[in-house]
């Protein structure tokens, strides 16, 4: 282009350091974009940083991501929110949460509203390390915001809260779904018939949630009816079983009804007369090894 005597613009600058730092080159790119400043006086915008902070964040160097946001605040330019984002997961893996929040509070404020991304990844953050009162707080904030938690949210956020023992906070969360406008599917459902099949004294919550979600023909996973069929066994509860079966086998669901041979079939049998020598009524099952058996996605 300057070959030919055509002067390049922001547009072709920004397309020459995406490339470089796609390419991996991002000191090249640093070059070119002291070219633009200095030799054809152009003003970078905010597509011309983007590439910086997508590198910064694709090597997990959190403090050079930080470092191209602070250049653009000092030009007054604003990233996207996907750019707002990968700077908020890479926090957050790097186990910088605060600063993630910093993020967050900083989009509102230059009219980057977060999206379900974005709290998801603070969702993410806050389950793993059990952190229960941050999560919660953080429903709030989207309702402040209105952001309304999808079906990953919630997951994440029910198997953290049964896993830790506060159903009760795991029932008001199921509760208010309804009010945010979300209606649970078989995913979600999962989530609290497998956490309640494995707590002490919960197994009729279970049903309850089970019946629930067959009263509103969601065909419920294999795995969910098998988790909820062996507990049930193993605490000699086979009334409620056959309550469910005869429940499921009367739905206008014919998925549900192709679902009902497994809470009778020949492993229940099985599960019956391998537990009918053992008095399992009061024990939990092992945490661990019911997550193994029974993995159930976001």
């Amino acid at each position: 282009m300057i070959e030919r005597g055509i002067e390049p613009d922001v547009p072709a600058y920004n397309a020459l350091i995406d490339a470089l730092c796609r390419g991996g080159d991002v000191a090249l790119a640093h070059v070119q974009l002291k070219d633009m400043q200095r030799r054809h006086k152009l003003v970078p915008d905010a597509a011309t940083y983007g590439p910086f902070l997508r590198s910064a964040c694709a090597s997990k160097d959190a403090r050079a991501a930080l470092r191209v946001l602070d250049r653009m605040r000092i030009h007054d330019l604003t990233p996207n929110v996907f750019t707002y984002n990968a700077i908020i997961r890479l926090l957050c893996e790097l186990g910088e949460v605060d600063e993630a929040y910093n993020i967050l509070n900083e989009m509102a404020t230059r009219e980057q509203m977060p999206d379900i991304w974005s709290y998801n990844t603070l969702f993410n953050a806050h389950c793993k390390l059990k952190e229960v009162n941050k999560a919660l707080r953080l429903i709030s904030r989207m309702d402040k915001d209105s952001c309304v938690p999808d079906r990953h949210s919630y997951n994440m956020i029910l198997k953290m809260l049964v896993s830790v023992g506060r159903v009760d906070r795991a029932i008001e969360v199921w509760d208010g779904m309804e009010k945010r406008g979300f209606h649970p599917g078989a995913a979600t459902y999962a989530v609290m018939i497998h956490g309640l099949s494995c707590k002490k004294g919960r197994a009729e919550e279970a049903c309850s949630y089970f019946l629930r979600m067959v009263d509103e023909g969601i065909p419920p996973y294999q795995a969910t009816c098998q988790v909820l069929r062996d507990r049930l066994l193993r605490l000699g509860l086979r009334d409620d079983l056959g309550m469910l079966t005869d429940r499921m086998r009367r739905s206008t669901s014919c998925t549900i009804q192709d679902l009902a041979s497994i809470m009778c079939s020949k492993r229940a049998e099985e599960t019956r007369n391998m537990n009918s020598d053992h008095e399992l009524s009061g024990v939990d099952l092992d945490e661990s090894q019911w997550r193994e058996k029974w993995k159930i996605g976001d």
